[in-house]
């Protein structure tokens, strides 16, 4: 999966292990040094907190947990 963050905005996230949409990529986290993409971050919803982290009301999806991205949506598994 070789995709530049801009590529992720507006794109909207859904969660394979249950169905739920979860928003629309709002940001991404990436390491300087090696310019991979570290996380993804979409708007949060406080109910949804108990399975990743969250960041001033949004949710952090690490990149291990994307598992396809498509032309108009990312599909995570977490």
């Amino acid at each position: 999966m070789n995709s530049k963050g801009l590529d992720f905005k507006h794109k909207e996230v859904i969660n394979i292990t249950d169905g739920k949409r979860m928003g629309f990529v709002q940001d991404v986290t990436a390491d300087l040094e090696t310019g991979r993409i570290l996380s993804i971050i979409v708007p949060g919803n406080t109910k949804m907190m108990n399975f990743i982290f969250s960041f001033n009301d949004s949710i952090v999806i690490p990149w291990e947990k994307i598992e396809c991205i498509g032309d108009d949506v990312i599909l995570v598994k977490i």
